[in-house]
């Protein structure tokens, strides 16, 4: 990634991580090449067909849903917003005491322009349950180890922000398809949470009647 970040770590034991350099982020709407990249797994390969990628809306809910990429975008109103994106660990390297985790100094974070259907009108569809407490949001990023049984990352949020009108599920970032490192075909977009909370190649939501207790969600 030239001149996109001062640091790029590629590994079979490390997630691939990827800074802006602070002195480039001066863009009302943060460029796609200098967006931030940030994963807890490896890169899955690129989807051949994104219109049927699928994604599934479950757990306490009336109606599971089960819906390709391509209905998503024709049964529900498509929105364009622009939004903050930050690492969870954004200015870690300034923590006194160090703190655990990678390094980063002010570049974890971009503001880009985000196209795809709010999540709360999918879960209208689906009918959220009163016993609704909490999600769980899953893709579909390789483990590190490469073992299928565990989860590259499994984060979510309480019912409250879950059902907030600005979080999305997204294909398109300023104005284009999204790159396949950054999610590709879709994603979730959760703002004002934790980078990690916005799941990349988003294939499951798994609405729970408890705390989520996910990879992730002890850190």
């Amino acid at each position: 990634f030239p001149g996109k970040s001062d640091r790029l770590v590629v590994s079979g034991e490390r997630p691939l991580v990827a800074e802006t350099p602070e002195s480039q982020l001066d863009d009302d709407t943060t460029p796609t090449e200098k967006f931030f990249i940030r994963n807890n797994g490896q890169i899955p390969e690129i989807a051949k067909d994104p219109d049927r990628w699928k994604i599934t809306i479950e757990g306490e809910v009336n109606n599971k849903l089960e819906l390709t990429l391509g209905e998503l975008k024709t049964k529900f109103q498509p929105v364009t917003r622009r939004m903050v994106l930050e690492c969870g660990g954004n200015g870690r390297s300034f923590f006194s005491p160090q703190a655990r985790g990678n390094q980063w100094t002010n570049g974890g974070v971009g503001c880009a322009e985000w196209t795809g259907v709010r999540l709360v009108d999918v879960l209208k569809a689906a009918g959220v349950k009163p016993s609704a407490v909490f999600s769980g949001h899953y893709g579909a990023d390789p483990h590190l180890s490469g073992d299928s049984k565990r989860d590259a990352i499994s984060r979510g949020v309480p019912i409250k922000k879950l059902m907030d009108e600005n979080n999305l599920i997204v294909w398109s970032m300023n104005g284009k398809p999204l790159e396949n490192i950054h999610g590709f075909p879709v994603r979730l977009f959760i703002p004002g949470w934790p980078g990690s909370v916005s799941s990349k190649w988003f294939t499951r939501l798994w609405v729970r009647d408890k705390v989520h207790d996910g990879q992730g969600m002890g850190e």
